[in-house]
């Protein structure tokens, strides 16, 4: 059954790679470096020993620069998995992030991943974007944890990052809630999703079907509607030809055949073109005149009825 292969079954872990598994170890040597902020150093100081230990076990040698502010790993020739030293390059970037070392050591597990997200640049203006960060936090950190619990990641806002540790699942969905908040979508509405999605994956009978019909839609309200212009230029089709020159006044004369009149003509014709103009400016002002003399209409008068 199709249902069964998709399944997997309870209790089952994958195997943990051993040295048994690579017993000649590494060909070459690889190395990680990434810088920490100046606040970071005594933070740093502090639990050092408890990282070199914590790599120490995985055989990967760790080493903090406090003048260039550094930390370093590489592999050694003991060191066997491969993968360790991309594991612990994610431990160090965590703990420059602001991640505590209690949970920043959880990535040398095999089901934990991290994601660092850059928000710094997703909203240009300050205050918008302080705005929009705090709302992520929520009152009292109280949106962050509910997050935390849906997703079961741990999750850090830090400056321009938000740096989040967990399962690979519980990542995208933290990536998709904190892309959406810097885009103007509130982060209750994909935490509703997520409660809705966390009681639906419990029930094996929905395991096959499509959920959208149990899940929310949320419609976008447009309040502030982009005005629009009175006149609207509607644009003419492209020609490469340029427009036709216009006539001149002689061109003009020439077509009607004034031009070759005589001089006592035209001005008899210009005469009469310009009576004609004052009379009917004359008779529209008249009417304008005529206008405040004509009486309004008066209502019909409603006859009253008796009661008999």
């Amino acid at each position: 059954d199709e249902s069964e292969l998709l399944t997997v079954p309870d209790g089952w872990k994958e195997p943990r790679f051993t040295k048994d598994d690579n017993p000649r170890g590494l060909l070459e040597e690889s190395s990680f470096a990434t810088l920490f902020p100046k606040y970071r150093e005594a933070y740093l100081k502090e639990c050092w020993p408890l990282v070199e230990k914590a790599l120490g076990e995985a055989h990967i040698k760790a080493s903090l620069d406090l003048i260039e502010g550094s930390i370093t790993v590489c592999t050694t020739k003991k060191t066997f998995d491969p993968y360790a030293v991309v594991r612990a390059r994610d431990l160090i970037k965590l703990l420059a992030r602001s991640v505590p070392f209690e949970q920043a050591v959880r990535i040398l597990q095999d089901d934990m991943a991290c994601d660092i997200i850059k928000i710094g640049t997703l909203v240009r203006n300050r205050e918008r974007f302080v705005k929009r960060r705090q709302r992520l936090i929520g009152p009292k950190g109280s949106t962050l944890k509910a997050l935390e619990l849906l997703t079961n990641c741990y999750v850090m806002v830090q400056g321009n990052t938000v740096s989040a540790l967990g399962p690979y699942n519980g990542l995208k969905e933290v990536r998709k809630v904190v892309m959406d908040t810097m885009k103007n979508i509130h982060p209750i509405y994909n935490i509703k999703t997520l409660m809705i999605k966390r009681e639906l994956s419990k029930d094996p009978d929905l395991r096959m079907q499509s959920w959208e019909r149990f899940l929310p839609k949320f419609r976008h309200k447009n309040l502030a509607k982009r005005r629009e212009p009175k006149k609207k230029s509607v644009k003419k089709e492209y020609t490469p030809f340029p427009p036709s020159q216009p006539e001149s006044k002689v061109d003009m004369e020439l077509s009607t055949g004034e031009f070759f009149l005589r001089e006592s003509v035209k001005k008899r014709k210009k005469m009469e073109e310009i009576k004609v103009k004052q009379a009917e400016a004359l008779t529209r002002r008249q009417e304008q005149r005529n206008k405040a003399f004509i009486p309004p209409k008066e209502k019909p008068l409603m006859k009253k009825t008796t009661k008999g």
